[in-house]
């Protein structure tokens, strides 16, 4: 992306809205938008007005016609979101009238903002790293509280301040080991090697650490997996309608309704969800049921939790037979039990039900999903078997794939540098190593990139952001 040209977009969502906001940022700026702009107070415009102010007037086309009454608001290099000479205009939401104010801008010279451009900017002007311009796409994104709150944290930078960190003890790390290799002659060692090698375990510890966050990071940010099984018409197509408050999936009596994957987000108590209604698993010699059921075992192994749902009033000759593929598939995963249609049996069958699960350890819940009896006892449970923590204001949390991979480099090289200290190889190596833990973190932050990796980060955002 070409960065000297100054770059208009709508910043605000695509639609029809009560108000607009037209993003104009570079060197000329205040200049392009004065020359469609005329200010209700005639001593005052866009040229003169003091930075991070706002001014009311009006946008006109060449035939001097207002185009609407706006809000305008100045902000000058290097103050502003951009690091350059900043106008947002705020319009009312119609949709043309924002496409005439930007199309008066572009032809006053500016250029359309491809997408990510502004955050770029930020990023190649020094107002954020590119760990926190990442951020800012995926607060944009974010649809639960803990998403909202893992993003706010590293876009304020403190992922950005732990690698700062790292980054510096392992320069002066290298620094001395490169040190010595200006005196190799002389056999001198500047670097205590017990001293170093107490170091790269605190370091390694830590990667390790921010690494091992991803699973968290990754759950809070894409919704944590669950995947609804059982045999045919159990009511796992009627339990997911229930918890979407939609009629997502087709309820039927019919055996074998749901042949494909069925999947949907839920924010429950600021958890994000991710529930897959899966197709029932029985014996058939349906080729297209076979082709879901095959589909449905991979979701078991896909998923963190799995909600097995049995049918209280049909407990089949199967149930053994079902158990077994079940359980073969989600080992290591957290199982719910949950036992719907309760509101056809009395108490003495539920008891009786229950005891035959009784080698189950882990959750089980009694549920109507026809009748939405104790859908907050399953939100409990489901709740209970994400197990993940409370993210605080602060709190460091690795969510972006690639970040995850850079650490994982990071790790690799940093431990190589501990076994070369262990085996003592020589002092070349050993910076070798270290350079290259560098350049992992460094990939991170962007404080080492290129253009192939910037235009495949910033390409991912919203035009106007």
């Amino acid at each position: 992306m070409e960065s000297k040209s100054t770059i208009t977009a709508i910043s605000t969502a695509p639609g029809t809205g009560g108000i607009a906001v037209i993003r104009v940022s570079g060197e000329d700026a205040l200049s392009f938008c004065d020359a469609i702009f005329r200010p209700k107070s005639k001593s005052r415009n866009i040229l003169n007005q003091s930075a991070n102010t706002v001014l009311y007037g009006s946008i006109v086309n060449n035939k001097d016609e207002i185009i609407d009454d706006v809000l305008v608001t100045v902000f000058h290099a290097p103050h502003s979101f951009t690091g350059e000479n900043t106008v947002e205009i705020a319009c009312h939401g119609s949709i043309y009238i924002q496409q005439q104010i930007l199309q008066l801008i572009i032809d006053a010279g500016c250029k359309l903002a491809q997408p990510g451009e502004f955050t770029q900017r930020a990023f190649l002007n020094g107002k954020m790293d590119l760990s926190q311009a990442e951020a800012v796409a995926d607060l944009i994104a974010s649809n639960s509280e803990a998403a909202h709150r893992m993003s706010i944290s590293q876009m304020r930078g403190g992922f950005s301040n732990e690698l700062m960190h790292l980054r510096s003890q392992l320069i002066d790390f290298v620094s001395l080991i490169e040190l010595e290799l200006d005196f190799n002659e002389e056999d001198v060692e500047f670097a205590d090697r017990n001293q170093l090698k107490k170091l790269t375990t605190e370091i390694e510890q830590h990667i390790a650490k921010l690494a091992d966050s991803f699973s968290v990071g990754n759950a809070l940010k894409n919704g944590i997996p669950v995947a609804l099984v059982g045999e045919t018409n159990v009511g796992k197509s009627t339990l997911l309608n229930l918890l979407l408050n939609d009629e997502k999936a087709i309820v039927s009596d019919i055996h074998g309704t749901t042949r494909d994957v069925i999947e949907d987000n839920i924010i429950i108590r600021g958890l994000n969800f991710r529930f897959i209604d899966t197709a029932g698993i029985r014996n058939t010699t349906d080729t297209i049921e076979n082709l879901g059921i095959a589909r449905t075992y991979k979701q078991i192994e896909q998923a963190s939790i799995v909600l097995w749902l049995i049918d209280c009033t049909q407990l089949t000759e199967h149930i053994e037979w079902l158990t077994e593929r079940i359980e073969k598939r989600a080992s290591g995963k957290k199982i719910i039990l949950v036992f719907n249609k309760i509101d056809l049996v009395n108490k003495e069958e539920l008891m009786v039900i229950n005891q035959i699960f009784n080698q189950y350890e882990g959750d089980r819940v009694f549920i109507s999903a026809k009748n939405n009896t104790n859908s907050e006892k399953l939100e409990d449970a489901l709740l209970k078997a994400a197990q993940l923590p409370n993210i605080q204001p602060g709190d460091v949390v690795v969510s972006n794939m690639r970040h995850y991979e850079a650490l994982q480099q990071a790790h690799s090289a940093i431990c190589r540098v501990y076994d070369g200290l262990e085996a003592g190889i020589t002092s070349d190596f050993l910076s070798q190593d270290i350079r290259e833990c560098l350049h992992a973190l460094g990939t991170i932050t962007g404080q080492v990139s290129n253009d192939e990796i910037l235009g495949n980060i910033f390409g991912k955002f919203c035009i106007g952001k």
